[in-house]
């Protein structure tokens, strides 16, 4: 088993920034893929970012696109998301979601990144509120 621990939430004014930690453990070399979902009130919950294990491999939806930045530390067994530039819009509950299933083939393909069904493992989820 693997377990997820999400920190760095919080309430930020628009255009200010914040980083949030997902921390894992447990049997964690199975993992091959981090990834940030998010949920905000009354919506689905959607993708905004994944990493490979080696961290050569990024990406992003395109709501984010240039304004957060994923990255790893392996040594910590911890994945990071950058988040600058906050929008009101982006008001949710993050959630941190690691997986098993990345390999080239998958890691040319968004439409399989981006589905959360893919993911094995979830954290409890952090809130990040931006006021405007």
């Amino acid at each position: 088993q693997v377990q997820l621990v999400e920190s760095g939430g919080g309430l930020v004014q628009a255009g200010e920034s914040l980083r949030l930690s997902c921390a894992a453990s447990g049997r964690t070399f199975s993992i091959n893929i981090m990834g940030w979902f998010r949920q905000a009130p009354g919506k689905e919950r959607e993708f905004v970012s994944a990493i490979n294990s080696s961290g050569g491999s990024t990406y992003y939806a395109d709501s984010v696109k240039g304004r957060f930045t994923i990255s790893r530390d392996n040594a910590k067994n911890t994945a990071y998301l950058q988040m600058n530039s906050l929008k009101p819009e982006d008001t949710a509950v993050y959630y941190c979601a690691a997986g098993e299933f990345w390999n080239l083939w998958v890691g040319r393909r968004l439409s399989i990144i981006a589905d959360q069904s893919q993911y094995k493992y979830w954290g409890q989820g952090t809130q990040v509120t931006v006021s405007s």
